[in-house]
Parts: C-alpha cells; structure tokens; sequence
C-alpha cells in the first residue's frame, strides 16, 4: 500500500484519462469521479472503463476535465484486471488495456468529486475515511435512482462546460438522497463477480451498463446512441 500523498496511479495515462470537451473561453479544470469496489480487478474497473468509453462515445473527443479512475477497499495493488472483466468490456467496446489495481487511500478520497461505490459497505467504508465524502459518495445504483429523478433542465447547459454540469449534478443528487430511498436493500447492490463464470459476470457488466446510461446522459446532456 503506497503512503498518502506519493501521487500513486494519478496522472498515469492508462488509469486516469481525461474524458470531455475543451470549450474556447473557459477556464481548464477538472472533476474526478473514482469507482470503489473491493479488490479492484472486478467491478470497479469495469465500471471505470465503461464510465469513459460513455463519455467518449456522447462527446466524441478527449481532454482535461472528466477524470475516471478507481480503487478497492481491499484492492489487489498491481494486480491486473480479471479475465472475464476485461472479456464484459470488449463486449462492450470499451477499451481494459492497461489496467492495474490500487488500494483504496485517503489522497484518492480527498481528490475525489464525485465517489461511486458497488455496494452500500463499501459506501460506508469511504465515508468512514473523513474528508467530508459523505455529501459526495453513493452507491452506483443509488446515484442513478437520484439522477432519475433530476430534471435535466434545471442543470447547467453542456456549454457551461462538463465540470460545472457535473458538480451541481452531485449537489442534487445529494439533496435528493433523503427523499427518495432504496424501494429494497438489495437494490442499491452490485454483487461481486469475483471467481464466477464468465456468465455470471456478464450479468454484472449489463447492470453496471444500465446504471451508468443516464448518469452519463445527465452528466454529458448527451443521450446513448439509438
């Protein structure tokens, strides 16, 4: 586990690319959303690669501003990314190469905008770090029930800039989160595919897949491809 503030992984083009569109007149800056999971070689990195190859997909362009990355609460430091991980993300068309998994530390947390965690443990594990993350970490499932309920209209437009869109998409979903709770408690759970059929994982892959597709709309004002 590599000590606080050592910078590990961040700025590495592989695990951190900068996805979103560069508008003229406006000032360079940045949102860094991180995916937590626990070993960091399953869901996590597939919700990370998905995240950006969305992105890409509605903004058709790279850049600085959009900064996707992720960690494990117990994450396999180095490891390489599950087999059948990187099998669900070329179903997909996103891209796993070189991937490589982190542990979980405070600097990831501190830097971080916007946290989207696997499961409610893990949520609370984040939270239980400090760094005032509670108004800014949810489960994945959780923030795409609070984005649901968003009407897109009351957010900045894309010509504000994606980083402006994106952190009052987090302070509304924030808002919401006492207002609209989970309909069960397994509904905010994406289960861990670790040691599973490629079957099983695949199954993983279209939940994470169905979760992140309007968050990324919200988040780019731009809607999946029909």
């Amino acid at each position: 586990m590599t000590a606080p503030g050592t910078g590990r992984g961040i700025g590495n083009g592989e695990r951190a690319a900068e996805i979103t569109t560069t508008f003229v007149g406006l000032p360079r800056d940045s949102f860094r959303i991180l995916h937590v999971s626990t070993g960091n070689v399953c869901r996590s990195p597939i919700t990370e690669r998905l995240t950006r190859h969305a992105v890409q997909e509605r903004l058709g362009v790279l850049g600085g501003g959009l900064i996707v990355e992720s960690a494990g609460t117990w994450g396999h430091e180095g490891a390489p990314m599950e087999a059948n991980a990187e099998t669900v993300l070329t179903d997909f068309g996103a891209d796993p190469a070189g991937f490589t998994g982190r542990e979980l530390l405070d600097e990831h947390v501190i830097r971080a905008d916007l946290v989207l965690t696997a499961t409610r443990d893990h949520r609370a594990q984040v939270i239980s770090m400090g760094h005032s993350a509670g108004l800014r970490t949810f489960t994945l499932k959780e923030f795409t029930r609070l984005v649901n309920a968003i009407d897109p209209a009351t957010l900045p437009p894309l010509e504000d800039g994606v980083v402006t869109r994106a952190r009052a998409l987090v302070r509304a979903a924030a808002a919401l989160r006492g207002w609209l709770l989970a309909p069960t408690v397994e509904a905010d759970e994406v289960y861990d595919p670790y040691g599973a059929p490629l079957t099983f994982f695949r199954s993983i892959g279209d939940e994470i897949h169905q979760a992140l597709d309007p968050v990324v709309t919200a988040l780019t004002g731009v809607p999946a491809r029909a």
